[in-house]
């Protein structure tokens, strides 16, 4: 049974156990799992006292892990908050452009948390936070098929039967995007509001599809992530989602807290 560092390095045909060692950087809240691998790859991350330069590395909780000479935090169990994101703000940590940001925006004594996916500058609505890299990258996934919901107000006038046309996937520009459903719910002068779903969430996958069937967004609100709702969060306000609905949405697995030894 492989329990350690020492013995997942040594050439075995048994499969390590433990998990990826960018993996456990993110569960601790460290930073991402991409960022994590640069870290390693980087030479600023040791185990139990040796430098890395690969993450191709698994590791148990006997393991200790320190970033430039810092032990990571203990890994707690994953959290999930909403935050209803105002327009105007950006979900990236570091803005070239000093544009604000969410991250600026939330109170202060919440904890080290990141963006399930993002919205961009102008786009509003439910935007998920967790303080688990892992579980981050787990509910982006394309192959959860969890449905992003939103309401979109577009310029122009919209027809029905054109908008069912979408549930096909459409190519843009040489993109495949994969099924779209699009309703139209008003139309009021040179305005409508529809309410569009999708699974994917490509980068400005609902800008760019009206885009391309000719009408313009002038707004956009994201009303839910899967099983999870904007419902009545005012603006700019963020809640924790109770673990009891973690443990039911998504199981025990994906939330359950790593437990790791204390630190030498």
């Amino acid at each position: 049974m492989v329990t350690s560092m020492t013995e997942i390095e040594t050439p075995t045909s048994e499969t390590p156990k433990g998990e990826r060692i960018a993996k456990r950087m993110a569960r601790a809240g460290v930073c991402s799992r991409r960022d994590a691998e640069r870290l390693i790859q980087n030479g600023r991350v040791t185990v139990n006292g040796k430098k890395m330069t690969t993450p191709a590395l698994n590791v148990t909780d006997r393991d200790h892990i320190k970033v430039d000479g810092k032990p990571i935090p203990q890994a707690e169990a994953a959290r999930l908050w909403r935050y209803h994101k105002p327009s105007g703000l950006v979900t990236t940590a570091k803005d070239p452009q000093q544009r604000p940001t969410v991250w600026e925006r939330l109170p202060l004594d919440m904890p080290r948390v990141m963006s399930v996916g993002r919205l961009d500058l102008t786009s509003e609505g439910l935007l998920l936070l967790t303080n688990d890299g892992g579980l981050a990258r787990e509910l982006e996934l394309p192959s959860r098929g969890w449905i992003r919901k939103y309401r979109v107000r577009v310029y122009g006038r919209v027809e029905q039967k054109k908008l069912e046309e979408l549930i096909n996937g459409p190519t843009v520009e040489g993109v495949k995007y994969g099924p779209i459903q699009a309703v139209l719910d008003e139309q009021k002068d040179s305005n409508a509001w529809l309410t569009i779903s999708i699974r994917e969430g490509k980068n400005r996958e609902v800008r760019r599809v009206m885009q391309w069937m000719g009408y313009h967004v002038n707004r956009l609100i994201r009303v839910s992530y899967g099983p999870f709702q904007l419902g009545a969060l005012a603006r700019g306000a963020v809640e924790e989602i109770p673990r009891k609905v973690l443990n039911t949405q998504l199981g025990p697995n994906l939330v359950e807290p790593v437990v790791r030894p204390k630190t030498r």
